[in-house]
């Protein structure tokens, strides 16, 4: 059975959903994505996806910061997603790319008068990065753009030309992800994750000050910490120095999950090995998204009835 996409408001074979060289897009960045993932559950003979409605009322409001109109709610596109997923006929871990995008073949830089498409495919989708043996991060040389700039809490896909440059840059020098810095020199975050460091048994994790992505990942990691381990979380500023003092450190994302960080700027973090904490929440986020926990399954989406 092929993979299918959503486009122009029909499933049609992946291999079918194309567009113009002309597209508005294409040229001037002007889309937001989401990326949602699909865990197997081998137990249950089941696909989970995991928060569908908390991503696509985040790809709403992406696109309402782009002026694009999504002629759907987020239970809409849950929906979509379920039949695309089920006609796809997967039994195994996938990740689901819903974009919405200013889809006029049409040259001029602006969002205005022009029309908008959505389009969702769904594809298998490995490791993103080693979560088993931790990752080597550095502080890039690139900086987090302002949100008068490119607001950083939609997912702009514009905006990720910034967090591309980082990425390479760690990669060519040698690290697995980069940390970008925001302009005043606080801590951001990684090229596609939030980034979390553990002092004296507490987390800490950027605010939203720091030009982060309000990530869904992140929440649920803030929220499993306090309510499975009666760990709390401050969210602030966080200077760069902390990074090379902190006793745990690691990132999330969808793509990432819990990574664990155990060296940064070829500093070793804490014992430089994964540390309990991260491993401990690594266990309950797994746990979580693989609709293996009864207490959480209202974040779990089945796919086949």
């Amino acid at each position: 059975m092929p993979p299918y996409a959503f486009y122009n408001k029909e499933f049609v074979p992946l291999p079918e959903a194309q567009m113009g060289i002309m597209t508005h897009a294409l040229h001037y960045g002007t889309a937001c994505f989401e990326g949602i993932r699909g865990n197997w559950n081998s137990r249950d003979k089941q696909l989970y996806l995991f928060r569908c409605a908390d991503h696509y009322k985040r790809l709403l409001n992406s696109a309402k910061l782009l002026k694009i109109g999504i002629p759907y709610s987020a239970d809409e596109m849950c929906d979509i997603t379920i039949d695309l997923v089920r006609r796809s006929g997967y039994r195994e871990d996938v990740y689901i790319r819903p974009v919405a995008y200013k889809s006029s073949e049409m040259l001029g830089v602006r969002l205005h008068g022009l029309q908008d498409g959505l389009f969702i495919f769904v594809t298998t989708f490995g490791p993103y990065l080693d979560s088993e043996k931790g990752i080597r991060c550095c502080v890039s040389s690139w900086r987090r753009l302002d949100d008068n700039m490119i607001p950083p809490r939609g997912k702009i896909c514009g905006l990720y030309v910034n967090n591309a440059l980082a990425k390479t840059e760690a990669n060519e020098n040698g690290f697995d992800e980069a940390i970008l810095l925001t302009s005043d020199g606080h801590v951001s975050e990684g090229s596609g994750e939030n980034i979390f460091l553990v002092q004296n048994g507490h987390l800490v994790t950027p605010s939203t000050h720091d030009r982060i992505l309000l990530g869904i990942t992140r929440d649920t990691v803030i929220h499993l910490a306090s309510q499975e381990l009666g760990v709390g979380t401050e969210e602030r500023h966080m200077d760069r120095s902390e990074l090379y003092l902190a006793d745990e450190c690691f990132l999330t994302g969808t793509a990432a999950h819990v990574t664990p960080v155990v060296e940064i700027d070829r500093r070793k973090v804490g014992e430089g090995n994964i540390g309990k904490l991260t491993k401990e929440l690594q266990r309950l986020y797994f746990d979580v998204e693989c609709g293996m926990s009864t207490k959480y399954m209202q974040w779990c989406t089945p796919v086949y009835s």
